[in-house]
């Protein structure tokens, strides 16, 4: 466990800190990382010893207090921050509330303007969803030489611009193993194949919660089945009750109180007793 202070001054314990990733990357190293989308993943797989986590920047809160002693990247949606002034002010937020390490998706003025302020950025690099039709499509990056060549120079620029790790997604595999013996960053790489220094997956997507996953996906559990026999068991139960309550079945004599007679008695008198209301 290594001793830190966090960005936001407060004393903390991390299994992980940015100087052990880059330390595990020179010995080779492998290293895990899993998205958690509220408090209990994120505790789930602190439990299942993963080693960092890739979480919405709006959830460090909740995250952290859930998986005090995990390594967390804060990761700025496409659609927050702007400007470099709000990405900046964004991160510095992220970092004060617990997280390690900052992911922005957006240009290389941002990155630096981040990693000015001593904050750990990630990068992304890659397969970008969002600007895939830029890329004639949803598809693999880097299966020419040319086209890893420009990879490259993009991993050069993002070590300039202070950016210590970047994402790669869905990089051809040995376009990624010849990048990384010219490059410094730690590589985070979901659908890069094994060459990356950190494999990353989604929490779907491992669990087997994802209908239609992605081909470098892989299910290590069913939690889909498994969600939905819970929804077809709450189905028949729902059809169960309404069902009894409308024969009468339910309330029942079990789930019933009941007055004492005596008590009964007392309550038929008192009321018969009683002045009309309306006359």
């Amino acid at each position: 466990m290594k001793h830190i202070y966090t960005y936001g001054g407060q004393y903390a314990q991390r299994h992980l800190t940015v100087g052990c990733i880059l330390k595990n990357k020179a010995a080779g190293k492998r290293m895990t990382q899993v998205t958690a989308f509220d408090a209990e993943e994120a505790a789930a797989a602190a439990d299942a010893q993963i080693d960092t986590l890739t979480i919405g920047a709006d959830t460090v809160t909740e995250i952290r207090a859930a998986a005090p002693h995990i390594f967390i990247t804060a990761a700025q949606a496409m659609r927050q921050h702007v400007t470099e002034d709000d990405a900046l002010a964004g991160a510095i937020d992220a970092m004060v509330k617990g997280a390690d390490a900052i992911y922005t998706p957006r240009s290389l003025t941002h990155i630096e303007r981040i990693a000015r302020e001593g904050i750990s950025v990630q990068a992304h690099s890659g397969l970008f969803p969002a600007r895939s039709t830029q890329l004639g499509g949803l598809r693999t990056v880097g299966k020419t030489a040319v086209e890893a060549i420009e990879l490259m120079k993009y991993y050069r620029q993002l070590e300039d611009a202070g950016a210590y790790a970047v994402e790669a997604e869905c990089v051809a595999e040995e376009a990624l193993a010849e990048i990384s013996k010219h490059s410094n960053l730690v590589t985070v790489t979901i659908g890069g194949g094994s060459s990356g220094d950190i494999i990353l997956s989604y929490m779907s997507d491992l669990s087997g919660d994802t209908p239609n996953p992605p081909r470098h996906a892989r299910a290590f559990g069913e939690v889909g089945r498994i969600r939905a026999e819970l929804r077809a068991e709450r189905a028949k139960a729902l059809q169960g009750y309404r069902a009894a309550v409308m024969d009468r079945s339910f309330p029942d004599v079990e789930s019933t109180v009941f007055m004492p007679t005596d008590e009964l008695d007392k309550l038929r008198e008192g009321l018969g007793r009683l002045q009309p209301v309306h006359r």
